[in-house]
């Protein structure tokens, strides 16, 4: 890729740490240059990866001008470890957020960074200078003997250090440090009360003690995992970022930990994605529940109850996507004081999409309940009320235009995909009905569920084309309707999934959706979605071919070759950690927020059916 001479860091250049309250990401550079506190959904308190001069950072790193670095996690955790490779010395950054440790008060974040000299003597330099409120609040600054705190915002921030500091440009503070072989020295960043008092220092002990008790946890969560196949370290690394994703007081998922990171360079595609959507729902269930996660997939339902017995802000049983403590109204709003990553602007907080009308949700809710009720906890009395009561909504309105899965910010169509989903809503609803002797209405249950079937062979299917289409008023593709055989909806042996599958294959260029394997989620040449221009291939979308060729190759050989090495493929797109943004960059960049829960989610499911079906 060539070099970009902007000081900002690449997407896939940084490592996540996270307690299940918050993340931070970090930098190759030992910068935090992305954290809200003290949960997924606050205001930023550094946000340098949305503007590098005023958005905030905390940076820990050698005071050379020559080095090297490396990152990666320590095995079977989520420490992050971050090494600076000098020619006098080796120093090493050790970063995480403890986990329901001890040494963590009740709704108190905390961020731990350990720095260590390793080899000769190591001259260090530390900045960190807070934005609160995405650098749009004032802040005081108190020093003290043991760091500073920071006042002003609610909460407030502490630094704990023994390191002498000193103040920095926009309320900050910075230091510099030489360590020698085999001295270490930590630094503590917590939430406090604004106007709080300042919290301890962590001497040498009890950062080593918060340190093992973390990676216990991480390697005790981790080995209840079931999967022992092919790809056991990537599906391990993506249940590892997918467990960071979650919201431990409710069991909520975000859908990303960051906003407005962009899908195009300099382009207007930039959203909010710190919510759940309701979509990822049946995907989170099938993933976790495929690697024996079973808690996980036992949140996560109680999540999706809470909001089944709420009410939709939009007058419909459900919405898109809600906050993750269950709120309803996620105003987006735009802040015109930050450049946006590499200057791609607007940067936007909310989420406009929450009130759209997508059908398809309804399917994806109602199947991960089915699959829960398959390999879980049977269903309750009053789930069933809420899930029966979805279906009678579905028979009577799946035959309105929505705004489809990608949310187009244009016309409503009949999405093809939407329907598909309306199809699996009533499907699950007949199969749960049956299976556990519920009361449902069956007989129209059956009949819509037949015509919605007939209408999408009928209207759906374009015999030219040699493929579904995105919806019924158009020749174009949409990879959402690689989804059809694996929600069995087509049969592996259809000759339609295999002609479905040769038209997405060929190239944008050629009216298909594949560049080499990466897939994009329609052709912009060809569909309206009411934005101005690119974006890159999506990753879930391309994981998706992986899994739909892998059903087809049960009769064709040849298509589950093709899934091994599209499949390999695909995992060579992750970065240096083993994460993965939304999507993929001509040049292989990492575009789109990051890390992205329904990459990782598909990325197991992918790697445990593709496993299974090689034997």
């Amino acid at each position: 890729m060539p070099v970009d001479p902007s000081p900002y860091q690449l997407i896939e250049d940084y490592g996540l740490i996270g307690d299940m309250h918050s993340v931070a990401l970090v930098s190759t550079e030992g910068s935090i240059d992305w954290a809200c506190l003290p949960r997924f959904d606050s205001p930023s308190v550094f946000a340098r990866i949305l503007d590098h001069e005023v958005g905030g950072h905390f940076q820990i790193r050698l005071r050379e001008e020559r080095m090297a670095t490396k990152q990666f996690y320590w095995p079977e955790t989520n420490v992050l470890v971050t090494r600076f490779l000098a020619e006098d010395g080796v120093g090493e950054l050790r970063d995480f957020m403890p986990v329901q440790g001890p040494q963590v008060e009740p709704g108190e974040r905390e961020i731990v960074r350990t720095v260590r000299a390793i080899r000769g003597r190591v001259p260090f330099e530390m900045e960190c200078i807070p934005a609160f409120d995405y650098a749009r609040a004032d802040h005081e600054v108190a020093m003290s003997d043991t760091g500073v705190c920071f006042h002003g915002s609610e909460p407030g921030l502490n630094l704990a250090t023994d390191i002498p500091l000193q103040a920095a440009l926009r309320g900050g503070v910075k230091a510099q440090f030489t360590l020698k072989a085999g001295d270490s020295t930590t630094f503590v960043l917590r939430t406090m009360e604004s106007g709080g008092e300042c919290g301890a220092l962590l001497d040498e002990e009890h950062a080593e003690a918060a340190f093992r008790h973390t990676v216990d946890y991480w390697r005790d969560w981790l080995s209840q995992s079931t999967y022992s196949g092919r790809w056991r370290e990537q599906v391990h690394r993506s249940a590892l970022a997918l467990k960071l994703l979650t919201y431990q007081p409710t069991g909520a998922i975000v859908a990303a930990p960051t906003c407005s990171l962009p899908e195009e360079i300099s382009g207007a595609r930039n959203w909010d994605y710190r919510y759940t959507w309701i979509r990822d729902a049946a995907f989170t269930i099938y993933a976790f529940l495929r690697i024996g996660l079973t808690e996980e997939a036992h949140r996560f339902i109680e999540f999706l109850t809470s909001l089944c017995s709420g009410s939709s802000s939009t007058g419909r049983p459900l919405q898109v996507m809600y906050g993750i403590d269950g709120s309803t109204d996620l105003t987006e709003e735009t802040l015109d004081h930050l450049d946006g990553y590499r200057g791609s602007a607007p940067v936007r907080i909310g989420n406009g999409a929450y009130d759209q009308l997508q059908l398809d949700i309804y399917g994806e809710l109602i199947d991960s309940i089915y699959v829960f009720d398959k390999y879980g906890v049977p269903i309750t009395h009053d789930l069933w009320e809420s899930v029966s009561g979805y279906v009678d909504w579905v028979c009577d309105n799946w035959q309105q235009k929505d705004e489809g899965i990608w949310e187009v910010r244009g016309d409503a169509q009949h999405f093809v995909f939407s329907k598909l989903m309306c199809w699996v809503a009533v499907d699950r609803g007949l199969r749960l009905a049956r299976k556990r002797s519920l009361p449902a209405d069956e007989e129209r249950w059956l009949a819509c569920r037949n015509a919605i079937y007939e209408a999408i062979m009928q209207e759906g299917w374009d015999e030219e084309r040699g493929s579904f289409t995105q919806h019924f008023d158009t020749e174009a593709l949409d990879a959402s309707n690689l989804m059809m055989p694996l929600v069995l909806f087509l049969s592996p042996a259809d000759e339609r999934l295999h002609r479905m599958l040769e038209a997405t294959m060929q190239t944008p260029e050629e009216g298909g959706l594949s560049s080499k394997g990466l897939v994009y989620r329609y052709n912009l040449n060809e569909t309206q979605d009411g934005l101005d221009g690119e974006e890159g291939t999506f990753n879930i979308c391309s994981f998706w071919l992986v899994e739909a060729l892998t059903r087809a190759g049960h009769t064709n050989p040849e298509h589950l070759e093709d899934a091994r090495l599209i499949f390999e493929q695909m995992l060579g797109y992750a970065n240096h950690v083993g994460l993965y943004a939304e999507q993929t960059g001509l040049h292989g960049e990492a575009l789109g927020n990051f890390p992205q829960a329904f990459t990782h989610l598909a990325l197991i499911s992918t790697a445990f059916n593709l496993n299974r079906t090689l034997g």
